[in-house]
C-alpha cells in the first residue's frame, strides 16, 4: 500500500489532480493513475493529472496525463495551475512542448506559451457528407478552430469527435474549438478535448488557438478576450507581425479546491 498526497486545483473550469514527485520507480504507472484519479464516478475526478517534477532547465518540470491515460505535450490551464502550485511569483515550467514562463499573482496567473506554429486557415474537411471550413494551428498541442453561430445551443460532441479523429489530422488527432464572435475583441469558446474525449469547461491552449485565428481574420494586434464555457473570461496577449505571432501570454484565475491523500496498491 502507498499513500499519495495530491492537490485538487481548477483554472477557469478546467480541474486537475496535481502530484509532486518524479514517480520514476517501476511501481508507478502514471497512465493508470491518471485513469483512476480522473474518473468522476470512482476516483477524485478531473480533466487531467499533472505531475510536478524537478527540472535542470526550469523552475519545475510538468507532465500532463489525460483521463484516458494518454500523455499530452502541453496544457495551458494546467500550466497555470502548476505555476500557482510552485508558490513563486515568477519562474518557468519545462514541458514536452518547450519552456513556459509564468507570472503568478494572488489569484491570477499569466503563462507565456510557445509561439503558435503550423497555422493553416480555411482548410476544407469533409464530415458527414459536407465540407466544413476548419482553421488549424499548434499552440503546444494541435487545435482545429471552427467559427459557428448559436454556440450556446450548438451540439459539439458529434462534430467534435468526427474532426478530432479525422484522417486530415491523423495520426495525432486534434482538439476542436468552436468559436462565436461576440463583438469587439471578445469571442466565446467551447472545446472538445482530445484525451478527455468530451467537452471541457475551458481549454488554455484552445483559448490561445482561437484568439490567434480570430486575430488573423479581424486584424487584432495585441489582445483578445475569450469567454469560456465555465463562465470566466480569459485574456490572450500577443505581438503580431503579419501572420506570425510571438510573446503570447494567457491570463486568468486559478484556485486550490482541496488537498487530500489517496491510498493505492503497489504493483508486485
Amino acid at each position: 500500500m502507498r499513500a499519495i498526497k495530491f492537490t485538487k486545483m481548477v483554472a477557469s473550469g478546467n480541474d486537475f489532480v496535481v502530484l509532486r514527485g518524479d514517480f520514476k520507480d517501476a511501481s508507478c504507472n502514471l497512465p493508470a493513475l491518471a485513469r483512476k484519479f480522473c474518473d468522476r464516478k470512482f476516483g477524485i475526478g478531473a480533466d487531467g493529472l499533472l505531475i510536478v517534477q524537478p527540472s535542470r532547465i526550469a523552475t519545475v518540470g510538468m507532465r500532463i496525463f489525460n483521463p484516458d491515460g494518454s500523455e499530452a505535450e502541453m496544457c495551458g490551464n494546467g500550466a497555470r495551475c502548476v505555476a500557482f502550485f510552485t508558490q513563486k511569483h515568477n519562474g518557468s515550467i519545462e514541458t514536452k512542448a518547450g519552456i513556459i514562463d509564468f507570472e503568478a499573482g494572488i489569484n491570477k496567473v499569466r503563462i507565456k506559451l510557445t509561439d503558435p506554429r503550423e497555422i493553416q486557415q480555411d482548410v476544407s474537411v469533409r464530415v458527414f457528407s459536407r465540407n466544413i471550413r476548419v482553421n488549424f494551428l499548434n499552440t503546444g498541442v494541435p487545435h482545429a478552430v471552427i467559427f459557428v453561430h448559436g454556440l450556446e445551443d450548438f451540439k459539439i460532441e458529434r462534430l467534435g469527435a468526427a474532426i478530432r479523429y479525422h484522417k486530415k489530422f491523423a495520426p495525432a488527432g486534434t482538439n476542436v474549438d468552436f468559436v462565436q464572435v461576440q463583438g469587439g475583441n471578445l469571442i466565446a469558446l467551447r472545446t472538445y478535448e482530445r484525451g478527455v474525449e468530451a467537452e471541457t469547461l475551458a481549454c488554455g491552449t484552445g483559448t490561445v488557438a482561437s484568439a490567434v485565428i480570430f486575430a488573423l481574420k479581424t486584424g487584432s494586434n495585441d489582445k483578445v478576450k475569450v469567454k469560456t464555457r465555465g463562465g470566466e473570461t480569459l485574456t490572450v496577449y500577443f505581438k503580431r507581425r503579419s501572420d506570425a505571432f510571438n510573446d503570447v501570454w494567457l491570463e486568468g484565475g486559478v484556485s486550490v479546491i482541496f488537498n487530500g491523500e489517496v491510498i493505492i496498491k503497489e504493483r508486485r
